[in-house]
């Protein structure tokens, strides 16, 4: 049996032949993304399973892109977020998409970004007026680009002046603020130990109410606390600390002189390596860094 191919018919096994190819050299896209919903901030490592590629583009749909292979990216506000995934092969190009649904917190936490990473914190109900207070700063943007002007050691870094933002090289700060002052909440509860956040304020000679600066800040680096420090500090301000908090302050260190004159108001629950080593940095007299440690802070929501 013979079979005849017209030219009609050869024309058409061409045009397929040659989509087939097209089809087998240009890339095929795929990935996974894990975890693809949870509670912000969301971490989410993207698993790439894109074969025969020469570059990718990832669109996080937050307004983020990267060209890494595999990026892990987070995202900082709740909703429902498009990622597309688009890889080239030549002029080839193929895409693939997929959604992470985000979810608000249930604690109120927002990121404070930095040179050196970026450290999470939680903000405490306990302590509603300063809590609402560095959230309304931190959504207007007022922190952003500001400083960490004081460094010490073993004890605190701080910042929140906005005098910082346009400071001259070795310009002493720490006296700006927003214009007002916030009334003092202290929580005996709410003490200073490693990774605690508490407003900064004026001494007691002109600031007998201990009210808080309206937008400084600092966090405890601290150190090692032992059974005597604790005794001297009681003595000193006649209190005691109930079992589970001294058993904290020995575990986890702090700075327990300032209890009962500052208002802590939240604490580092993520990136107290990024607090030390902004803590190690070199400063000139007065307590500032030799180089400056810029912030911007972002509400998570």
């Amino acid at each position: 049996m013979r079979i005849f191919f017209n030219e009609k018919t050869n024309i058409c096994w061409w045009i397929l032949g040659a989509w087939m190819w097209i089809a087998g050299c240009g890339p095929v896209v795929d990935f996974i993304a894990t975890p693809n919903k949870g509670q912000a901030p969301l971490d989410v490592q993207f698993d790439n399973r894109t074969r025969r590629a020469d570059r990718v583009l990832w669109d996080f749909g937050d307004g983020h892109t990267s060209t890494w292979p595999e990026p892990q990216h987070r995202y900082r506000l709740s909703g429902r977020y498009e990622v597309r995934l688009q890889a080239w092969k030549g002029k080839r190009m193929k895409e693939q998409r997929a959604y992470i649904e985000v979810l608000p917190p249930k604690r109120c936490l927002a990121e404070i970004e930095t040179p050196y990473g970026a450290i999470l914190i939680e903000l405490y109900d306990a302590t509603p007026l300063h809590r609402d207070n560095f959230l309304n700063l931190a959504e207007a943007g007022f922190y952003d680009s500001l400083l960490f002007h004081r460094v010490v050691r073993g004890f605190v870094i701080q910042g929140g002046d906005p005098q910082s933002r346009t400071a001259k090289p070795q310009q002493r700060l720490g006296m700006g603020g927003p214009g007002y002052t916030v009334p003092a909440e202290l929580v005996d509860t709410l003490i200073h130990l490693r990774g605690a956040v508490a407003a900064a304020r004026l001494p007691d000679q002109v600031n007998p109410q201990k009210r808080s600066s309206g937008s400084q800040f600092y966090i405890v680096q601290g150190r090692a606390v032992t059974e005597q420090m604790l005794d001297r500090v009681e003595a000193a301000k006649m209190f005691r600390y109930p079992t589970a908090l001294r058993k904290k302050y020995l575990e986890l260190g702090g700075t327990p002189q300032l209890d009962g004159d500052y208002t802590v108001f939240g604490r580092v629950i993520e990136g107290m390596d990024v607090v030390d080593r902004i803590a190690q940095l070199p400063v000139f007299p007065g307590d500032r860094p030799q180089e400056d440690v810029w912030m911007v802070v972002h509400v998570v929501k």
